[in-house]
């Protein structure tokens, strides 16, 4: 990197939680929309576009899935060819040109199906402008988030002591101020929309992303902008074919006579890395034959070889939350639509079935702040880690909690079918009891979803960060898309082979299916997955720096109780 760039990235009286202020109100604000039409949109499919039940929720599904896996294009984006600034800024201009689409189509009922129809009646015009605007909305909000976590990430050098231990509040803060954002969208945004139209709600949510991309804009004075690197797809590739064309040497005794650029020849933001024993194949891409001269498709320096390997290891860890991404697809899917069907009265006010979410942001926003300055003080005096207890041993408690989240929402949808058959929708139980389930997940979701996007920040190579942190959505991108297609498994399997007049989840009345089996069915097999993750998550090597021998802390979760094994790296 030039001179010039790194006098640039290092400037005095930027970064640090000055910054990160202004990431922090985009991400408010932009959430505000995104959040309350994460979980209202269901409704607008089923009652204005009338897609049908399962049809709604896998629209919404399918579109959330895009949107998170198109969160990559971001990150490789803001890692090889714009800054991280840049590449929001730019995502967000096609984001805000989505909502006035949605907004205008939403305001006008010629751009709606016939009224009179009854399920997927979307065509011609009508449909092209109502895709067009949902693709661009992805590919907006997705974009943003691959680039926005790593642009507040950089803002805290991780070679200062004080601003490494920061780096860990940033992302609990990050979540905080995305809770905050979301909770005024499910109740308010939701509420004006429900009662003055969805026109009305999907402008203000429009508006607030306006506001917050602006005020991103504004923060650029105060930011350490790094620029972009060399193109990791490439430097991957590269270490491929180098491995490949060194398959059939030997790996030298001495880790020292693998190819490494020395300290003179290196940026200062080059990132050393040491060799491991895992994955012995790649590291001979890193074997320098005497009589050649180093380059980049004949030998990889032992960082770059490494730098592969973490992302490899990586990828168990990715799968292994995918479950947990499907169940929290259900709560903003089947859970409004039961709240829909339950009663909504607080006294003499009518609570909107998408502002249930509400319950669950509710918790995560009180216990953050706990979490931040009761919780890790406590637990780093036991652990002697900074975070007071490893990122995958966070992400493990997420995902115990997730399945106990599914069981009691298969417990309440039982209460609610019966109550509701009992008498006739007439005397229906009220929608806090959704509050169970909200609040638990609420819980999952804080310890998992900041626990992921710290573990691949961290661990990311210098040149690779946005990429890497971008590894959680798409973790939340396959669970989404993965719960479209378990609901058109389930029902296709359950009409034909238990000999069902329909599938578990087909029917439009929410009385008529089993929405209950599908929970349990989502329970049990969290539990399946939480034992796969204790095995990738023991697996795992967490990465040594600078060529030093450094104790890393690995996940064991053993019943409730938590240990640290330390191994040498």
């Amino acid at each position: 990197m030039e001179d010039s760039k790194v006098q640039q990235y290092w400037k005095p009286g930027q970064g640090g939680f000055r910054a990160t202020i202004f990431v922090y109100v985009l991400i408010a604000f932009e959430n505000m929309g995104f959040v309350a039409n994460m979980s209202s949109l269901v409704l607008y499919f089923l009652f204005v576009m009338h897609f049908g039940v399962s049809g709604s929720s896998n629209t919404l599904t399918n579109f959330l899935g895009s949107t998170f896996m198109l969160a990559l294009i971001g990150g490789f984006i803001s890692d090889t060819y714009l800054s991280r600034l840049h590449t929001c800024l730019i995502f967000g201009v096609v984001e805000v040109l989505a909502l006035v689409i949605i907004t205008i189509q939403a305001h006008y009922p010629s751009l709606h199906p016939d009224p009179l129809c009854p399920s997927n009646c979307l065509k011609g015009s009508h449909a092209f402008m109502f895709y067009t605007s949902l693709a661009l909305y992805a590919l907006g909000a997705g974009g943003m988030r691959g680039a926005l976590p790593a642009l507040g990430g950089e803002q805290f050098d991780p070679k200062d002591p004080k601003e490494k231990k920061a780096l860990t509040s940033y992302f609990n803060w990050l979540l905080f101020s995305l809770t905050l954002g979301a909770s005024f969208g499910v109740t308010v945004i939701v509420k004006l929309g429900m009662d003055h139209g969805w026109d009305v709600a999907f402008f203000i949510c429009m508006l607030a992303c306006v506001v917050g991309f602006i005020v991103l804009a504004i923060g650029k004075p105060f930011y350490r902008v790094k620029p972009p690197g060399d193109s990791p797809i490439l430097r991957i590739i590269q270490v491929i074919v180098a491995a490949f064309r060194n398959r059939k040497l030997k790996l030298p005794e001495e880790t020292e006579e693998l190819y490494e650029i020395n300290d003179k020849e290196s940026s200062e933001d080059y990132e050393k890395l040491a060799i491991t024993k895992q994955f012995r194949l790649l590291s001979k891409a890193a074997i320098l034959s005497k009589d050649s001269a180093p380059g980049p498709w004949e030998v990889c320096t032992v960082t770059q070889v490494e730098e592969v390997k973490i992302l490899i290891r990586m990828l168990p860890i990715i799968g292994s939350t995918i479950i947990m991404n499907t169940c929290l697809a259900q709560l903003q899917t089947f859970s409004v639509q039961q709240g829909q069907a339950m009663n909504r009265f607080l006294g003499t006010f009518e609570v909107p079935a998408p502002s249930v979410p509400v319950i669950l942001l509710l918790f995560m926003a009180i216990l953050i702040p706990v979490y931040e300055f009761v919780f890790i003080p406590v637990a780093r005096k036991f652990t002697h880690h900074p975070a007071g207890i490893t990122q995958l041993q966070r992400v493990g408690v997420g995902l115990v909690l997730s399945a106990v989240s599914m069981s009691i929402a298969a417990l309440v949808e039982v209460k609610r079918r019966n109550q509701d058959i009992k008498y006739h929708s007439t005397n229906s139980i009220s929608l806090f009891w959704l509050s169970f389930q909200f609040a638990i997940f609420g819980i999952a979701d804080m310890f998992t979803l900041v626990g992921l996007m710290e573990f691949f920040y961290k661990e990311a190579p210098s040149g690779m960060k946005s990429l890497s942190t971008s590894f959680t959505f798409l973790s939340l991108s396959i669970g989404y898309f993965l719960s479209s297609v378990l609901v058109s498994i389930i029902n296709s399997v359950t009409a034909k082979y238990i000999k069902l007049r329909m599938g578990w989840l087909e029917a439009q009345n929410l009385n008529e299916n089993h929405l209950d089996l599908f929970y349990w069915f989502l329970a049990i097999l969290s539990c399946i997955n939480f034992a796969n993750y204790l095995y990738w998550a023991s697996w795992y090597k967490y990465k040594a720096e600078n060529s030093d021998s450094e104790l890393s802390d690995k996940m064991a979760l053993v019943g409730s109780s938590f240990h640290k094994e330390e191994s040498n790296e």
